[in-house]
This record gives C-alpha cells, sequence and structure tokens, in this order.
C-alpha cells in the first residue's frame, strides 16, 4: 500500500506542476522524506497524510480508496461502491474519481450536477484536454464564449480552453468525464 499511496502523490504533485520543494515547503518536510515517499521506501504519517491531502484538496481517504482490494486489483479496477469523493459540493457539483490510479495519461471522473446550480467563476484547461458524455439529465456548458444545451448521450471533447457549466433544470445531470493529463 505504501507504493500506491507514492504514487497517487507523486501524481497530484505532478498534475499540478510542483516541485519536490515546492511541496516539501507547504507541510513542513523535507524533500528527502518526500522523495522517500513518492517511491514507496517511507510510508508518511497520518498527519503527514493529512497535512499532503490539504494541500491538494482532496479528502484523506483518497489515499486509501483501494485498500481493501485485492492486489491483483489494486491499480487496475474501481469497484462502484469504491469511488473515492473528490474536490467540494460548495457550487452544487459531485463528483468521484474512476480511475484506479493517477499514472496514466487520463482520469474519469462521475459527476453529478445538482438542479439549479452553476458554476460562476471560469475553469481552466489550460495544457489539459477535458471530453465526456452525459448519461442523465442535461446540462449546459459554455465553451469559446457559446452555449451549448447537451442532453443525455450527448458528447463533448475540448482542450485548452475555459469553460463554465450550469443545470439551470428541475433535475440533476450526471456526466462521465475524461481528463487528460490527470488533475486529481
Amino acid at each position: 500500500m505504501t507504493l500506491h499511496i507514492g504514487e497517487d502523490i507523486r501524481a497530484l504533485r505532478k498534475s499540478r506542476n510542483w516541485t519536490l520543494q515546492a511541496l516539501c515547503n507547504a507541510v513542513g518536510r523535507s524533500v528527502g522524506w518526500l522523495s522517500q515517499v513518492e517511491r514507496g521506501q517511507t510510508a508518511p504519517s497520518i498527519q503527514d497524510l493529512s497535512a499532503l491531502a490539504a494541500e491538494f484538496e482532496v479528502p484523506i481517504s483518497f489515499f486509501f480508496r483501494s485498500a481493501s482490494q485485492s492486489e491483483e486489483e489494486r491499480g487496475l479496477i474501481v469497484r462502484g461502491d469504491m469511488a473515492e469523493p473528490i474536490g467540494s459540493e460548495e457550487s452544487g457539483l459531485r463528483e468521484r474519481l474512476l480511475s484506479p490510479n493517477l499514472n496514466g495519461n487520463f482520469e474519469m471522473i462521475h459527476s453529478t450536477f445538482s438542479a439549479h446550480s452553476a458554476c460562476e467563476t471560469l475553469i481552466s484547461t489550460k495544457g489539459r484536454e477535458d471530453g465526456g458524455v452525459v448519461i442523465d439529465g442535461q446540462l449546459d456548458l459554455q465553451l469559446g464564449g457559446a452555449w451549448f444545451t447537451l442532453a443525455t448521450g450527448d458528447s463533448f471533447q475540448f482542450s485548452d480552453d475555459a469553460y463554465l457549466w450550469r443545470n439551470p433544470y428541475d433535475a440533476p445531470a450526471t456526466v462521465i468525464w475524461i481528463v487528460s493529463p490527470p488533475v486529481y
């Protein structure tokens, strides 16, 4: 499990373009310690994991999401009830990480947009590509300054563009979102 945690920490750090030194400064640890954690040579304490989770804005349980899986499944499979909640629900968006690890070229996210919710701040996708498919409900996306209404079965793909979303409808919208490279 130590290697899995270290790989996740490295992937999260790299997705944010943070150096080892920058993350160490933020959590009050040495570069040597963090390097050993990322390589699975030492296990971080719960206090260290808590500090790292706070910097990455993920719950501490994120690092233990595959702890109960068999060794054969770990890093390959995410069971439906084990998809880890990520992000904040403040704007009406609930997300769960579907990817079994963050070391690949993309991540999958299950996003549920509450009825009558909206994002009011442009979300940058600089340096990444986003895509997805609406699996239930309707969702409005603003891409390139134009609003598009997407319904069940509709899909989208864009890169290096800021976007907004809104769900002005009476029902939640569910989207499977793909992001490359991983950002969580």
